[in-house]
């Protein structure tokens, strides 16, 4: 079984997904006009006005703090020192650009989910791919296709990696035996996960800013203690990206393309931008101003946050450190633990273990609200399978906590690989539409207005959609 997913995952990151991701980004990017980086001091201001909720959503805030909660976990403390560990420091360049490149694919698929949002039997607001998939495109097999990958891999492989660096963290911290961790999370777990939606969603309001905060203040501590290290480091990512350091020994080309591989596969499992997993949380708010463009720009913040800033925190601190040795094994959430270590002293270990509790642990039941709402687009809206499909993701957790790293890895790598395919295709066919409702927001802005959607203004749009949220 390991082999055949080795394989697959080595065709769908070496052949397919790094061109198609980069595509998608630099065609959203070129058509949307750069909007990343003209629009950046907007797209804050939107998040500052982003905690008007309503009866039917949550918050634009809450589902930024509910997509963060999904993006800040093992990616961001694990998943970076995989990366450097597979593929040296120029990983984290590619990490880097994919997130900035992919901060307007993550605009347009959250656009997107927003406008094509419906309610739920509670009449709570649910959407994502899936959604405008069937509405939009008038392809609900494409959508099913896509739910299919997405519950496989948010709510039971994902979940998985979760647990599996929660345990091997308190294992090295604490020496708590990996069952007896596994079993805590289950326990834990379980009670959030049977709240509902909105319990998940203000779960994630309060301890993701209380996380990211306390993780960020520790890394910009061991920046400052080792400032004059941080322009050779810098200098290091650099030129490991372009094979600089590799050129004398003739081993370029390979280096380069597993620094790419590893920064982008790594990036996208923590940025997820593209994939169409914050989608999800993106159509469960109620936008403020009350137009699908503007959750585009609360989501976009949200890669940036989760790369640019966080993942490149946990970069830092192993960088600055000499704990980074190929031939040593020590990779994954023992080398973020080691090198906080000689940082910062013993205590270091155990920070890590309750840092990557609280963001693994919320990504966890952030995954889980992803995978409910793909069950619900299958079940059209009916919970019939809600029970099973909760035991089966809580056993999963269980699984994650005592499996070997190396299998569950590989598991969420052709995951979602695959979900990200089928979520860029429908991308690129409804790219038309994503062009119109950012157009239609500047224009709105550029009349001094505040923006508000009318469906009445694009009948070609408004024949798609579901009834009862923007149309009657």
């Amino acid at each position: 079984m390991a082999d055949i997913l080795n394989f697959i995952s080595g065709l769908l990151w070496g052949h397919v997904l790094i061109y198609l991701l980069i595509a998608a980004g630099l065609f959203f990017t070129f058509r949307l006009g750069f909007i990343q980086f003209r629009q950046f001091p907007y797209m804050v201001k939107v998040m500052a006005n982003s905690r008007q909720g309503s009866d039917s959503g949550i918050s634009s805030f809450q589902a930024f703090c509910t997509s963060l909660a999904a993006r800040v976990g093992t990616g961001n403390m694990a998943g970076v020192a995989v990366a450097l560990y597979l593929g040296g420091a120029g990983a984290i360049f590619w990490m880097w650009l994919i997130a900035l490149i992919g901060m307007a694919t993550s605009f347009a698929e959250s656009a997107l989910a927003q406008l094509y949002k419906t309610k739920d039997e509670d009449g709570n607001f649910r959407g994502g791919p899936a959604y405008y998939m069937e509405y939009g495109l008038g392809k609900r097999w494409m959508g099913v296709l896509f739910s299919l990958c997405l519950i496989l891999a948010f709510g039971l492989v994902f979940n998985a990696v979760q647990a599996n660096s929660i345990t091997a963290a308190f294992e090295v911290a604490f020496d708590i035996p990996k069952h007896i961790m596994g079993v805590l999370l289950v326990i834990g777990s379980g009670f959030i996960i049977f709240g509902g939606l909105k319990t998940i969603s203000r779960f994630a309001e309060l301890v993701v800013p209380f996380m990211a905060l306390a993780y960020l203040a520790v890394a910009l501590y061991v920046c400052a203690i080792n400032f004059e290290l941080l322009p050779a480091v810098f200098k290091q990512i650099i030129y490991s990206a372009f094979g600089i350091e590799q050129a004398g020994a003739g081993a370029i080309g390979y280096a380069v393309m597993q620094a790419m591989i590893q920064g982008i596969k790594r990036g996208l499992f923590s940025n997820e931008a593209g994939m169409g997993s914050a989608a999800n949380a993106a159509a469960t708010a109620t936008p403020n101003p009350n137009h699908p463009a503007s959750q585009g720009y609360v989501q976009m913040l949200g890669v940036f946050v989760d790369t640019i800033i966080i993942c490149s925190a946990t970069a830092a601190l192993i960088l600055l450190s000499n704990q980074l040795v190929p031939e040593s094994g020590v990779t994954g959430i023992a080398l973020t633990q080691a090198a906080l270590v000689q940082h910062v002293g013993d205590w270091g270990a155990i920070f890590i273990a309750i840092a990557i509790l609280f963001f693994a642990f919320t990504s966890i039941v952030a995954n889980y609200s992803y995978a409910e709402t793909n069950l619900m687009f299958l079940e059209h809206n009916h919970k019939h399978g809600m029970l099973i499909f909760r035991l089966c993701v809580l056993g999963m957790v269980m699984f994650g906590s005592v499996s070997e790293l190396g299998l569950i890895w590989t598991m969420a790598d052709v995951s979602m690989g695959m979900m990200a395919i089928v979520n860029v295709a429908a991308l690129f066919m409804l790219s038309g539409a994503v062009i119109w409702l950012y157009k239609d927001y500047i224009n709105q802005l550029k009349q001094g207005k505040v923006p508000v959607f009318d469906p009445n203004s694009n009948e070609k749009i408004k024949a798609t959609l579901p009834k009862g949220i923007w149309t009657k």
